[in-house]
């Protein structure tokens, strides 16, 4: 069994606590929202914010990381195992086949993983975070949003809430499809990946 880096140890600080921040989100944005009582909707605007605040810089100190280290490669778009690897999520999953696409430091997501990470990268989190700021200060004087536009603004950040909380599910379930159901779990604690050697001749670099 041989074990290589995947992971760095600020990829692993940057995913638990966007996971974190993210979960606070959701649930004070829906409490906030009326869905359930929880903390009461003082303190969930309260912590709403704060965790909205600390996601800014959480977010500033990850595109200064991608920047310097040139890690942003890993979420530029590519074809190359596309189809294979869509074959796999449609189908080779539930036969127990390999995947496809071989893991590894310089690439670390496949084709449809690079496509649904930068939208969230340059879509999904801009929109919330853009959004969400007007939404906090829409009654701040010399504002210049209309109620209509205001509304708009909320049904924005409303429905990306609800299409990030699809991607957690799926991004839940899709931790437990490696090669044991818990290995991506350890890989993302641990930072080490461990590639089977009769695996690798199924797998192809993805170039």
């Amino acid at each position: 069994m041989e074990k290589k880096v995947l992971y760095t140890y600020f990829e692993r600080f940057w995913h638990w606590t966007q996971m974190i921040l993210v979960t606070i989100l959701l649930v004070t944005g829906f409490e906030i929202h009326g869905n359930f009582v929880m903390l009461g909707f003082e303190e969930a605007v309260r912590l709403h914010s704060s965790a909205a605040w600390f996601l800014v810089g959480l977010t500033a100190l990850t595109i200064i990381w991608m920047l310097s280290g040139g890690h942003w490669k890993n979420f530029i778009p590519t074809f190359h195992m596309f189809r294979e690897q869509l074959n796999y999520y449609v189908s080779g999953i539930f036969k127990n086949a390999p995947h496809p696409v071989e893991k590894s430091f310089e690439n670390k997501f496949n084709p449809i993983q690079r496509l649904v990470y930068l939208w969230l990268l340059i879509l999904a989190f801009p929109a919330q975070i853009i959004t969400g700021f007007l939404y906090m200060y829409f009654r701040y004087p010399g504002n210049p949003l209309s109620a209509s536009g205001f509304r708009s603004i909320a049904i924005i950040h409303t429905v990306m809430a609800f299409l990030l909380v699809g991607f957690l599910i799926i991004h839940i379930y899709m931790i437990t499809t490696g090669k044991k159901t818990s290995t991506n779990l350890k890989e993302m604690i641990t930072g080490l990946s461990e590639d089977e050697a009769e695996n690798k001749k199924h797998n192809k670099p993805l170039k």
